[in-house]
């Protein structure tokens, strides 16, 4: 996989995060650096191990599914860019925030919620016999960027932003399925 593929596999990986983050901020009353430390860092230890757990799991059944890979990875990668686009479209203007993700309950929950999409992406990269190392290391660290950037700016513009990430994720996680398939089967 080029880098231009992990940097954005990374982009929609983090949005997941980056939105969560951005509801975090805005709700949160007195923004600290240490609770954008702490969310931004265990929001990117999730994506990042989760990322390498699902490549191992990948790994270890890799011989038995080689030469019909590529359609799990389209399928999953279709899939999570579905649901991702599904959940944008579906969700109520109306929903609002009102969760404290300074909690460790609700971040971990969050954080693994948000990384389910990684442990994914960690299977297909397994399958596509891609080095998964320094993959999850730029994962976790776009995640923890995003993250840091999303506790800020929620904080700082609260619910005057309607950016609809999902759908651009969504999207972008569909186009990286495609073109793993179009480069399986054509080229």
């Amino acid at each position: 996989m080029f880098l231009i593929d992990i940097l954005l596999l990374t982009v929609v990986l983090s949005m997941d995060s980056l939105t969560v983050s951005i509801a975090g901020g805005a709700v949160m009353r007195d923004l600290r650096m240490r609770y954008v430390f702490k969310i931004a860092a265990v929001m990117a230890v999730f994506q990042g191990g989760l990322a390498w757990v699902g490549y191992v799991f990948g790994t270890s059944f890799e011989q038995y599914i080689r030469s019909f890979d590529h359609w799990i990875a389209f399928g999953l990668l279709a899939y999570m860019g579905g649901r991702m686009i599904h959940e944008d479209l579906t969700k109520k203007d109306s929903e609002c925030c009102t969760f404290n993700l300074l909690n460790n309950r609700t971040l971990f929950s969050l954080a693994l919620a948000t990384s389910i999409d990684a442990l994914a992406i960690g299977i297909s990269l397994a399958l596509l016999g891609n080095p998964i190392g320094w993959q999850a290391l730029i994962i976790g660290a776009g995640t923890f960027l995003a993250s840091s950037v999303g506790v800020c700016a929620g904080n700082r513009f609260g619910k005057r932003i309607n950016i609809r990430l999902c759908l651009a994720g969504g999207l972008m996680l569909i186009g990286i399925g495609v073109k793993i398939l179009i480069e399986h089967l054509f080229l």
